[in-house]
């Protein structure tokens, strides 16, 4: 298992978003922009079903996630691992996000329909650049 830096948790505390790659069943990559979180040793987004990466991540769950610096292109981190998807704390989980990404204590965009999913990846390698260490 790969283990965050400092330096890695500080770079994704910032409100940086990420691209989330998943895996369609033909085996095709997927890209899609998310908003990236950190607990402990795991990077996490947050979805919604009925859309593409819970559908993708429960037929393969391999997922890779590349978060760019939008100042400096030349300092970036990149994990892949295998995700997790469960619905318990997800709704917290956007509001967080909210916050961090938009300053906005409650996500604006939540439908009462929608079921959330938080997606946590267990990580399997980092490669990074443009870090101290």
């Amino acid at each position: 298992m790969a283990k965050l830096t400092e330096q890695h948790r500080e770079f994704l505390a910032n409100p940086f978003v990420g691209t989330a790659t998943t895996l369609r069943s033909d085996g095709s990559p997927h890209n899609t922009v998310v908003w990236v979180d950190v607990e402990d040793d795991a990077v996490l987004f947050n979805t919604a079903e009925g859309r593409a990466k819970p559908k993708h991540l429960r037929h393969d769950p391999r997922v890779a996630i590349t978060v760019l610096d939008p100042q400096n292109p030349f300092k970036w981190i990149s994990v892949t691992g295998r995700a997790e998807l469960t619905h318990e704390g997800a709704d917290a989980q956007i509001d967080k996000l909210a916050k961090k990404y938009i300053d906005k204590d409650v996500y604006p965009w939540h439908k009462p329909e929608e079921q959330r999913v938080k997606v946590r990846i267990s990580l399997e390698k980092i490669d990074a650049t443009g870090f101290e260490e």
